[in-house]
């Protein structure tokens, strides 16, 4: 596999949003078109039954308001709209994985996604997906013609609770959420240094990083990339490293990890962005050997999705789902806790 393969399936896995957001102004001259037709003609890949989809959750609006898809645009019209945005690989099989399954109904599932396990096919990833875990699982309970539908995604080797829809309406239902920062995501993470205060808020644009296109990196300018806000706060230090909780405004591609490193605290064991080397503490070979027996209980980023908070597409009840760490990281911040309790 090459570097920019690798790379793909690296930025594809990211907790990057969902979808897709259009605007445009109907020109002068325009004769009276359904906006469906229209809107074919200006957004590539674009099925008539998606955007009749869209238009059904409310995710068109004309002049600020819904319009549904048999609507005639007029001259100067100013048309927005919310796509949900799969996977460009969409060719989904049944295979049995195993799955931690926190809620279901006719809707949506959610998952507790254990570290290591690839969200959807991409390149060098074409099976043993959770997407193709949940075929199965859809298949067993007699639903074969069930589809899991992504709304948004996390890393390979970030852990914790994921929202999958199963109808088209309901994924673009939920994709206007997390277009609007209406969802609440909350991440845990373990990271390098410690805190003068308690909790603070990161604002700056991501994009690629021009020297090295495998990770993301901040443009404070707001120059480059998408705008991206994230809130943490201190919940336990341990001296050389501490325990965070992330409350994502935005949700871009290596929000947290891009956002912990530029201001100094990468995530512990995150190897894409510094934090599998030792960052903080002494010389002495004896912490050096305790900084690797931690690497090597938690061989991944300490990175956990912990809760997620969204409006039931259909019912409008609002639904909360949290995930506890688990053991790679309880392990590691044991180990921390107890070396940090010494030090004193």
């Amino acid at each position: 596999m090459n570097t920019f393969e690798e790379e793909d399936i690296e930025l594809q896995e990211s907790e990057a949003e969902m979808f897709e957001h259009f605007r445009f102004q109907v020109d002068k001259g325009q004769s009276m078109l359904r906006i469906d037709k229209y809107l074919m003609l200006r957004i590539e890949n674009a099925t008539r039954n998606k955007l009749q989809q869209a238009a059904k959750a409310g995710n068109i609006l004309v002049n600020n308001l819904a319009v549904k898809s048999n609507y005639r645009v007029k001259p100067n019209d100013v048309i927005s709209i919310v796509l949900a945005e799969p996977p460009r690989d969409t060719s989904i099989f049944p295979q049995e994985i195993p799955l931690k399954i926190l809620y279901e109904d006719d809707d949506i599932i959610v998952i507790d996604k254990q570290a290591g396990l690839v969200v959807h096919p991409g390149h060098g990833n074409y099976t043993g997906t959770l997407l193709h875990g949940l075929k199965f699982h859809f298949k067993s309970n007699g639903h074969e013609e069930t589809n899991p539908l992504l709304v948004h995604r996390i890393d390979k080797d970030t852990s914790g609770v994921l929202l999958i829809s199963k109808d088209e309406t309901m994924q673009a239902r939920l994709a206007k959420q997390f277009f609007d920062h209406t969802i609440e995501r909350k991440y845990q993470a373990l990271v390098w240094g410690s805190f003068s205060e308690s909790e603070g808020t990161i604002v700056g644009h991501l994009a690629r990083n021009p020297r090295d296109r495998m990770q993301m990196t901040v443009f404070p300018d707001g120059s480059t990339g998408k705008h991206a806000i994230t809130h943490y706060r201190l919940l336990e230090s341990f001296g050389y490293v501490s325990l965070i909780e992330c409350q994502l405004e935005t949700g871009r591609t290596h929000q947290i990890r891009a956002h912990m490193k530029y201001i100094g605290h990468p995530i512990f064991n995150d190897a894409r962005y510094g934090g599998d080397q030792i960052l903080k503490g002494t010389t002495f070979s004896k912490y050096k050997q305790f900084v690797q027996n931690c690497f090597e209980i938690l061989p991944r980023q300490a990175l956990h999705a912990k809760s997620l908070q969204f409006i039931h597409p259909r019912t409008e009840e609002t639904l909360f789902f949290e995930s506890d760490l688990p053991e790679d990281m309880t392990s590691a911040i044991a180990k921390w806790r107890a070396y940090s309790q010494n030090q004193i």
